[in-house]
């Protein structure tokens, strides 16, 4: 049997109710979490590694900066097969894809948590973590990247999102499906995943903020994030990827900073291009040197420009890593 490394961070999958509380709160340890799933040592050898019990809110970039180190020494032995990543689902799909990012190996790394705690009926922890180790000791895993598994679905860090606050099904791959399942603990796949990027560095720049544009939005959370001192900017606009023309003082104020200005859009599907050319269209905004974020969601643009300005400063170069491949440059 394969060695797999499992790293315990948190998450609702380590809760149980507190009856004091009235409400679920870490409390259960990684042994804990294993002795659940039914037929484990059937499966797999488990290295066992606790990082934290941590709710899915407060991990940080620093922290995740920390487990891909961590990730990648598990990786690096060869007596383990993969690592899996217990998670709080509510920053799941940001850590999954800052992972993703940063490590470059070949062996399967899965990000997996669970919707309901441990106290509620259909815990699904242990189906999840499951899921995952089969999902890693499948030779069909290899050069995938970082995946998550949950609900018996195989999706791959880049596209997937958390897409509801309570159904099991929450995480899902918006413009084309899941990678593959898991089915009577074997895993199909169903088509590749589209070509990975790969930004190493050793350094982050976490001073990125993120703004959302709605109908008559001025430039106000622009020029405050500039001088309170933020390094990137991200901005989640309308529709293909337009602002309110109040809002476009504010982003050229940004870029006469040299601070990046990243556009995508709050739809939660497609990607955004220069298509619009009145004031605050995406013409007007790429022509001030705004750059197009394709279809990312606007928390993984904001990881993204974080593990770019950690290795450079350069606007050209920023753009080109978020763009190249993706749009002309005409």
């Amino acid at each position: 049997m394969k060695k797999v490394a499992v790293i315990f961070t948190g998450g609702t999958i380590s809760m149980k109710a507190d009856e004091r509380l009235k409400a679920a709160i870490p409390a259960l340890s990684g042994e804990e979490i294993l002795a659940k799933v039914t037929g484990i040592e059937k499966m797999a050898h488990i290295e066992p590694f606790v990082y934290g019990n941590y709710p899915g809110p407060h991990i940080t970039p620093e922290m995740m900066l920390e487990l891909s180190k961590i990730t990648k020494e598990f990786i690096d032995r060869p007596d383990i097969a993969g690592v899996i990543i217990t998670h709080g689902t509510d920053s799941l799909e940001e850590t999954a894809y800052f992972l993703d990012l940063i490590l470059h190996e070949q062996k399967p790394v899965v990000v997996t948590g669970a919707m309901r705690n441990s106290s509620e009926l259909g815990y699904d922890g242990p189906a999840n973590l499951a899921a995952s180790i089969c999902t890693v000791c499948s030779s069909e895993s290899m050069n995938k990247g970082v995946l998550v598994v949950m609900n018996n679905q195989v999706n791959s860090a880049d596209e997937v999102t958390k897409t509801h606050t309570l159904a099991l099904d929450t995480f899902q791959s918006m413009d084309f499906g899941p990678l593959g399942i898991v089915d009577q603990d074997k895993v199909i796949y169903y088509r590749k995943r589209k070509s990975r990027q790969h930004i190493l560095t050793d350094t982050i720049e976490p001073r990125i903020a993120l703004i959302k544009a709605g109908a008559g939005m001025d430039s106000s959370f622009i020029k405050f994030s500039v001088d309170s001192g933020m390094k990137g900017i991200v901005i989640e606009g309308m529709g293909r990827g337009n602002v309110p023309p109040q809002m476009v003082e504010g982003i050229q104020y940004a870029i006469s900073k040299n601070i990046p200005v990243v556009l995508v859009s709050r739809c939660p599907k497609g990607r955004v291009l220069d298509s619009y050319g009145y004031p605050g269209g995406g013409k007007e905004l790429r022509d001030l040197g705004v750059i197009l974020g394709d279809n990312m969601s606007g928390q993984k643009a904001r990881i993204k420009l974080m593990l770019i300005l950690g290795i450079t400063n350069d606007m050209n170069e920023v753009k080109n890593l978020f763009e190249k491949g993706l749009y002309s440059t005409i």
